[in-house]
């Protein structure tokens, strides 16, 4: 390094306290020049630099579920690298140079002899640490409360379509039954007498009393039957009959019942008749649908108010078990290929609690068992109660945590996910509403084939 070069360094904001005599504390340094674009360090990668940039500008990049993230930028004055060398853990971001760069490059022996030698250094850079973690913490932790909010958005999304798309074409086809009905109903003014209405009348209230009581058939039977209803009506000259006979099956109407029907009624208004039937029936079975339909869109805005307590104050008296209930539900286009089984101890009072960090708690470990099974496996849900402490128990037959990562996993940053597949931070998160906001313990028991999440909560939060 030339004494210009080292007059530039010392004259940096980081070594404006170094003593004249101390500033050998800063020589075993280098000076490293950079086009744009070149990467000074990637994101998990391991490195033994610290460096701070003399001009130009380098971009810090953080990649979150695929997704690339300027989190900063460098510029003359500023230093990086020494989270890497005090953690002794790789780079959480990737440093690339946006605009031509002259970087001072110290390696960790310097790095931590120039700790050693320069007190006012040692505090700045502590400093400094200090404040980027609240930083990178505070942005990584609202990115997870966004992610959660994105999973749930996700799964809110993908459990809507359904039933709406149902209530939607059963209210399209209702516009078609209706007229079919007047029509119908039209035609028996002329074919029916008014003896024959009473009976008429009595018979449809018969067939809506069927149509409560019919339970649902597998597909087989159910065109066995419509097979055989076709070809009985086809005999008895009923046109298009394959069109009716669905709704007639779907209420429970079997020959021997739609004989009887038409006993009671003249010839001429068999066809009629019928039709006026059948139609009244769709139109019971379409309202059946568009109610059910729209019971599970309540059921999932309910259960979406209950999982971010939008329309409650911040701490209050809930029930675990619903609490994990909506999580399983705004969770549920992810666990569609996994055994979910429940152990609740339904006895367990009701406590005070955060109830929507605490759905963010389960959203975590419950998105981790996910990921540990790869979607596919078997994860059991359990409550019990341990004295004066409700425990909740979240276990997946995944194959388990490594133990050379086992004492790590409750680390800032810290992920097993692949890179961008994670913040590093949800059990980080869960362990600080556990631990700090509610007075409990997060721990975890691990082997090949079950990992074991034991959430305890005190009854009686203070």
């Amino acid at each position: 390094m030339t004494p210009e070069d080292f007059q530039l360094v010392r004259r940096m904001p980081l070594f404006a306290g170094v003593a004249d005599d101390n500033v050998s504390c800063i020589s075993t340094g280098e000076i490293i020049e950079l086009p744009v674009g070149a990467v000074i360090e990637s994101e998990g990668s391991l490195s033994s630099y610290f460096y701070l940039t003399l001009s130009g500008a380098i971009q810090i990049w953080r990649s979150y579920e695929k997704q690339d993230v300027l989190m900063g930028v460098s510029e003359a004055g500023d230093f990086m690298g020494e989270i890497a060398i005090l953690l002794e853990a790789p780079w959480l971001a990737t440093a690339r140079v946006s605009k031509p760069a002259r970087l001072f490059r110290m390696d960790k022996e310097g790095f931590w002899q120039m700790l050693r030698g320069c007190p006012s250094v040692t505090r700045e850079i502590l400093r400094t640490v200090a404040e980027r973690f609240r930083n990178i913490e505070g942005y990584a932790s609202q990115r997870e409360k966004l992610i959660s909010l994105g999973t749930m958005a996700a799964g809110l999304a993908h459990e809507l379509n359904n039933p709406a798309s149902a209530a939607v074409r059963a209210a399209s086809e209702l516009q078609r039954v209706t007229d079919e009905v007047q029509i119908d109903l039209c035609r028996l003014a002329r074919a029916l007498d008014k003896a024959a209405w009473d009976p008429l009348i009595a018979a449809a209230h018969d067939a809506d009393q069927k149509l409560q009581a019919a339970l649902p058939l597998d597909s087989i039977a159910r065109s066995d039957r419509e097979e055989a209803l076709n070809e009985w009506l086809g005999a008895r000259q009923i046109s298009d009959a394959w069109k009716i006979s669905p709704v007639l099956v779907d209420a429970g109407l079997d020959i021997a019942w739609l004989q009887s029907f038409f006993d009671r009624l003249p010839a001429a208004s068999h066809e009629p008749a019928l039709r006026w039937l059948a139609a009244r029936l769709n139109l019971r079975l379409l309202l059946r649908q568009v109610e059910n339909s729209s019971a599970r869109v309540s059921e999932l805005v309910k259960a979406v108010k209950s999982y971010t307590h939008l329309d409650k104050a911040s701490k209050q008296e809930i029930d675990l078990h619903e609490g994990i209930e909506t999580t399983l539900a705004m969770l549920s286009h992810k666990l569609k290929s996994v055994t979910v089984r429940r152990a609740y101890d339904r006895s367990l009072p009701r406590i005070m609690a955060y109830g929507g960090e605490l759905n963010q708690v389960w959203t975590n470990l419950i998105d981790n068992a996910i990921y540990a099974t790869q979607g596919k496996g078997k994860i059991c849900i359990g409550t019990f109660r341990d004295g004066d402490y409700a425990q909740v128990e979240i276990v997946d037959n995944g194959p388990g945590i490594p133990p050379e990562i086992q004492s790590r996993i409750f680390e800032p940053f810290f992920t097993t996910k692949a890179v961008g597949s994670g913040t590093g931070l949800g059990l980080v998160i869960s362990h600080r509403i556990v631990a700090d906001r509610h007075g409990g313990e997060l721990e975890f028991e691990t082997k090949p084939g079950e990992t074991r999440f034991k959430v305890r909560l005190p009854l009686h939060l203070v």
